[in-house]
């Protein structure tokens, strides 16, 4: 199943001032969450970035707050961004089949997030290099139990390249250039 940006939704979970620091490779995690918050504001793909307790965690860092609207940055107490009623409620406002997750961390909240996800019947696509944990072996584990329950691993660059379908237009010339 392909993903098509008129589908999809962009989810990114938990990518905190004081969490971040301590994710395996943090950085790489908030360039690329950042390139697919840029391709999804440019295709019109609505995206939802939660905080996991900002109180103890704060708040979404800066390169992905900057990109991020406001009424669309979510508070939650619960791992799973679904279990928290707002989210739920605008996720399902948004009538999107395709969920698109990156965030942290991967065997914690992006699993929980995944799993409710797909019991609720969307087809879902984790970012693969998008998405980590604090150890190496946390995020293998969550990858693979997360396929194994139905969602989809793709990379970045899958992700803006299928929404974007072909060549040769504005928004592959903008957008390609993220890639470079």
């Amino acid at each position: 199943m392909r993903m098509k940006a008129n589908e999809s939704v962009l989810i990114v979970v938990d990518l905190q001032e004081r969490l971040i620091p301590a994710i395996h490779e943090g950085g790489r995690v908030i360039a690329n969450a950042r390139i697919l918050m840029q391709a999804a504001k440019r295709l019109d793909v609505p995206g939802l970035v939660s905080e996991q307790y900002s109180k103890g965690l704060g708040h979404s860092v800066p390169d992905i707050a900057e990109l991020a609207e406001a009424e669309n940055t979510l508070e939650k107490m619960h791992f799973s961004c679904l279990s928290d009623s707002e989210i739920e409620r605008r996720l399902r406002e948004l009538g999107r089949k395709q969920a698109v997750v990156c965030g942290t961390e991967a065997h914690v909240c992006v699993l929980q997030t995944v799993l409710e996800l797909i019991e609720l019947g969307y087809r879902v696509f984790v970012v693969e290099d998008a998405v980590s944990s604090r150890k190496p072996e946390s995020k293998r584990v969550a990858m693979a139990r997360m396929q194994a329950a139905g969602a989809q691993a793709v990379t970045t660059e899958m992700v803006v390249f299928e929404w974007l379908k072909k060549a040769g237009t504005h928004e592959f010339k903008e957008l390609s250039s993220l890639i470079k």
